[in-house]
């Protein structure tokens, strides 16, 4: 097998951007490297998801409980995995897959839905056994998580371009401030259970850092 490394963080936190960086660099290095972002909105896998995010079953994050959220997200990956990089992955020890979000990101964001900390307890466990153990997915073996505070994240959001739609209005995820404040807050708690490396973002401002000096802390924490 080869090794899984995520890029992981809040919406707006340049996830994708320090993807791209790192398969970058590691390419330049003669590494055997691919990239994959999820969602895969090219993919009908995804249909769930957008709908989902594009308020199709409700208007906010909470119509829709945890559980079968995780369900539309975990499919689309199980998806892309068989078609796209399962066979890459497993080929070489040699061989390194970064992921823009992956697994990380249920557990992130879908914990936001549920209150006290044993409900979250249960849900983590679940979905770590629902696509790891049960759906096969590899675990990751390097986790990044991007710290953007939120105030942050919603200045940085205010004119960026939706996904799916390529228009400005958002989805319901990117929309709803007290769900983006939640999953940061989650933040906290998974990456210390699943021993994530924090990357932090901004200044001691709130001013976001440059991409250059982000990507110099993923590759500095990579090597210590």
């Amino acid at each position: 097998m080869g090794k899984l490394v995520v890029i992981e963080g809040s919406d707006g936190s340049g996830k994708a951007t320090q993807t791209k960086l790192l398969f970058e660099y590691l390419k330049e290095q003669g590494r055997n490297v691919r990239m994959v972002s999820y969602p895969d909105y090219d993919s009908p896998s995804s249909s769930l998801v957008k709908m989902y995010l594009g308020s199709e079953f409700g208007h906010d994050p909470y119509s829709v409980n945890a559980y079968v959220t995780s369900a539309f997200f975990a499919v689309d990956r199980f998806a892309s995995y068989l078609k796209n990089w399962k066979s890459f992955y497993e080929s070489s020890k040699d061989a390194i897959v970064i992921c823009d979000r992956y697994v990380t990101s249920n557990m992130l964001h879908q914990t936001s839905k549920l209150e006290s900390l044993a409900e979250k307890e249960r849900f983590l466990e679940w979905e770590y056994d629902f696509e790891f153990v049960k759906g096969g997915l590899p675990v990751p073996d390097l986790v990044f998580f991007l710290d953007v505070p939120p105030d942050t994240t919603f200045r940085l959001m205010r004119d960026r371009e939706n996904k799916i739609t390529h228009k400005s209005e958002k989805d319901i995820h990117e929309s709803n401030k007290d769900f983006l404040v939640k999953s940061y807050e989650n933040s906290i708690l998974v990456g210390k259970k699943y021993g994530w490396r924090n990357i932090r973002c901004c200044d001691d401002e709130g001013n976001m850092e440059s991409m250059e000096v982000i990507h110099r802390r993923i590759r500095e924490a990579i090597l210590g």
